[in-house]
């Protein structure tokens, strides 16, 4: 009888990428005093504005925590920042590729 194996999430992330999705959920919550679950933080929703909410002052609270805690430097003068901005799926992207922690 085959053994069954594990799969990629259904939403077709790898298992690495859904963890830091979720991780970054949790410091989003955190790091904002939000009052509600890093589950409920729809990782393709938009952060800023519609979505999530966030406003400029919380984009520039985050990067200075994902900063801190990941090892590198997300600058406010970044010209790709709207992109890396975008949702919760995008930040963890630009997490995983530059992370240096």
């Amino acid at each position: 009888m085959p053994q069954p194996t594990e799969s990629a999430p259904a939403d077709g992330l790898s298992r690495d990428a859904a963890a830091l999705e979720g991780e970054l959920a949790g410091v989003i919550v955190q790091a904002l005093n939000l009052e509600l679950t890093p589950a409920q933080i729809d990782a393709a929703a938009p952060l800023y504005g519609e979505g999530l909410g966030l406003d400029s002052i919380d984009i520039l609270e985050l990067a200075l925590e994902v900063s801190q805690r990941y090892g590198f430097q997300l600058r406010a003068d970044d010209e790709n920042n709207q992109q890396i901005f975008l949702s919760l799926r995008t930040l963890a992207a630009h997490v995983a590729q530059h992370r240096t922690r």
